[in-house]
């Protein structure tokens, strides 16, 4: 059985709980009396630089990422009808970071490696688009297989530079490949596109459901399925680069987060989108914050606590869901 108003409820109660516990916890603990006393503008000190300069930002950023990178997973596995399609398996991530890590072996940094992690995202998706595409249409097999093989050509090229590379900036590239943080802003671009997006999506989510059923189905009833695809393909694309641009390469969010929300609340696109999104920032946030104080005062790449807490469970899920018996 569904419960999808009461999970969506849940998740808005999470939120905030989230944002409170990134806040409250680091090296310096800050109660949950002092935080109030920094929102409403009666704490001036210590704790208002830590909250309002390091750690907000950061919990913010955290949430945008996990948001976007969960509902494009969401988007990707409706369009190539594939539950183990990710954000990253049509090669976004390897072309944001070969560009990324080209930047910062050639010695630039801040804003260099961000919009350069950007092109080289987007430039990895027109590649994908232009192979698959022939003669006006693709398929769904089509793209996934061009999306694995230039993958796979990103992964060789990385591999070249982190072996040609110096070892001053062997660590900040693998943090990058990792996923990290560390260095985000308080930018409003990332969560201006999540909202673009979302409400993009939400007016053809009906459609999204009848397309997961076939495209000869959804075509016969009268759905656009060329533009509906591409529409899809290209949203996806953005969402995925701007988190990858934002954060460096964070798996499993886009994969496990659409899977949970399906058990929980069924397949309908209406739902599952927002789902996905709040489910995805609050998985995020609280690992990004585990990420950073559970070895404390060393720091971890928060891809590595998505990976340790996202390989047990996805596991789980493969031997307790019938469907993939």
């Amino acid at each position: 059985m569904k419960y999808p108003s009461a999970f969506i409820t849940g998740l808005l109660v999470l939120t905030p709980l989230s944002f409170l516990y990134a806040l409250s916890t680091g090296s310096v603990d800050i109660g949950w009396n002092e935080i109030w006393q920094v929102i409403i503008g009666k704490e001036h000190g210590l704790n208002h630089d830590l909250i309002v300069d390091l750690r907000l930002p950061r919990a913010t950023s955290a949430f945008l990422t996990g948001a976007m990178l969960a509902m494009a997973g969401a988007l990707m596995q409706v369009l190539l009808r594939n539950p183990l399609a990710d954000p990253y398996i049509l090669g976004v991530s390897g072309g944001a970071a070969v560009a990324a890590l080209s930047a910062m072996i050639a010695g630039l940094g801040g804003l260099w490696v961000t919009g350069s992690a950007f092109i080289g995202a987007l430039f990895s998706t027109f590649l994908v688009f232009g192979l698959a595409h022939r003669q006006g249409s693709w398929t769904s097999t089509r793209l996934l297989l061009t999306g694995v093989i230039v993958a796979a050509g990103w992964g060789a090229l990385i591999s070249f530079i982190l072996s040609v590379a110096p070892e001053a900036n062997l660590r900040g590239m693998l943090f990058w490949l990792m996923g990290d943080l560390s260095h985000t802003d308080s930018s409003l671009l990332p969560l201006i596109i999540l909202i673009v997006c979302f409400f993009i999506c939400m007016p053809f989510a009906r459609d999204l459901n009848i397309l997961a059923r076939g495209e000869l189905q959804a075509s016969a009833l009268g759905v656009s399925v060329f533009s509906l695809r591409l529409n899809v393909y290209f949203i996806a694309s953005i969402l995925t680069a701007s988190a990858v641009t934002l954060a460096g390469s964070i798996g499993f969010i886009g994969l496990i987060v659409p899977h949970i929300v399906r058990l929980i609340t069924g397949s309908d696109n209406r739902t599952l989108l927002p789902a996905s999104i709040l489910m995805g920032g609050c998985f995020l946030t609280i690992a990004d914050t585990l990420a950073r104080t559970i070895i404390s005062p060393q720091q971890l790449p928060v891809g590595v606590i998505t990976a340790m807490l996202g390989v047990p469970f996805f596991l789980f899920l493969l031997q307790k869901n019938k469907q993939y018996s």
